[in-house]
């Protein structure tokens, strides 16, 4: 039993009607089976198909579905800010509305949050198998090489939308400002600098093909997006490091 354990899922979803309510299903009668204290935060990033009615028709036959809705597109990134700033509970997971991970590799996850002896343990996964088409896996490795390049991250899977992390980590590392895909790497690089960090703990999860919908992180425009919300992070970090220079001396 996990009556101890309170879990925030945030969900976000982008034209995913014939997907979410399937995600949301599987994420109920997971964390009912045990026992978890939970709330399941859809975020409708201005879906134009009926993510909304869907996620809506839920929330009103189970109180603990929330749908935080954006009239307009604002990016994968602005959908994981509204979901994490609105999480009420002491964890908060991390999937995506598509269906491609399976929330029962949590079992796998949680015994590193039972048996850490403090409140800084986060858990992410990477795909053991990527599942997509060779041209979305080629694009997502030139991608990975490239932010680890610039950015640092040292990490075996930057994007895998499989993470689980105290709520009050996201506090201290509050505000993450890229509205787009990189998101993960910007919350990634601020977990890393944080002084107080246990490890950030890596585990396989299962991933599978997407069933129905369009994924839309190969568009040109959110390709051109990350590259622009990266330099201004790099601009960023630089900053950061010349005022610290500042104060030391």
């Amino acid at each position: 039993m996990n009556h101890s354990l309170s879990l925030s899922v945030v969900l976000p979803a982008y034209n995913e009607a014939e997907n979410i309510g399937r995600v949301i299903a599987n994420a109920v009668d997971y964390l009912s089976d045990r026992q978890i204290k939970y709330e399941i935060i859809v975020v409708n990033d201005g879906s134009v198909d009926e993510t909304k009615a869907v996620v809506m028709k839920l929330a009103s036959q189970n109180p603990r579905i929330r749908l935080i809705n954006h009239p307009h597109n604002l990016g994968y990134g602005s959908a994981l800010r509204s979901g994490f700033d609105q999480a009420l509970h002491e964890y908060i997971f991390l999937t995506d509305g598509d269906g491609q991970f399976a929330i029962s590799d949590l079992d796998q996850f949680l015994p590193y949050i039972h048996n850490s002896q403090t409140k800084s343990q986060i858990v992410i996964g990477y795909r053991a198998k990527r599942a997509d088409v060779f041209v979305r896996s080629l694009n997502a490795w030139l991608y990975h090489i490239f932010i680890q390049w610039v950015l640092g991250i040292k990490v075996r899977d930057i994007d895998c939308a499989f993470k689980l992390f105290p709520r009050s980590i996201y506090q201290l590392i509050k505000p993450i400002k890229s509205d787009g895909a990189l998101f993960s790497a910007e919350f990634l690089l601020k977990i890393q600098q944080l002084p107080t960090l246990e490890a950030i703990i890596e585990l396989p999860v299962q991933h599978f093909p997407r069933k129905f919908g369009i994924a839309t992180g190969a568009n040109i425009k959110v390709i051109l997006k990350m590259f622009w919300e990266c330099w201004q992070l790099k601009q960023e970090c630089r900053e950061r490091i010349a005022i610290a220079d500042v104060v030391k001396t």
